[in-house]
């Protein structure tokens, strides 16, 4: 389940090491309303061992500019501190799935995310 993140320094620990997902939203986005719940559970069934970590960009506006966050929903990837995922506005899970598929392989085997 992902946990909200109100602090940069947490946020920056949490993307240093291992591997999370970072979605970025607001209350009143519907995609993002329809995207989070769908994310819980991509995490939960095929990537159990990643943090899911939610920043609510009408409460932290701050947080969200400071890393570059001007549109919604925005979602980051990372593996050991470096991103390998962007995606925003309308994408798909399968398309995430697509995109995740080579770094996280990697990745579980011990391998460079690049």
């Amino acid at each position: 389940m992902m946990r909200s993140v109100t602090d940069a320094g947490e946020l920056q620990r949490l993307r240093s090491a291992g591997a999370v997902f970072v979605l970025y939203g607001t209350a009143h986005c519907q995609v993002c309303g329809v995207l989070r719940p769908q994310l819980d559970a991509l995490l939960t069934r095929e990537y159990p061992e990643f943090d899911g970590v939610y920043v609510d960009c009408a409460r932290t506006p701050a947080l969200c500019a400071q890393n570059g966050i001007f549109s919604l929903p925005v979602l980051q990837v990372y593996l050991d501190g470096s991103m390998v995922v962007e995606a925003a506005r309308a994408f798909g899970l399968q398309q995430l799935r697509h995109q995740l598929e080579r770094p996280v392989a990697l990745w579980r085997a011990g391998g460079a995310a690049d």
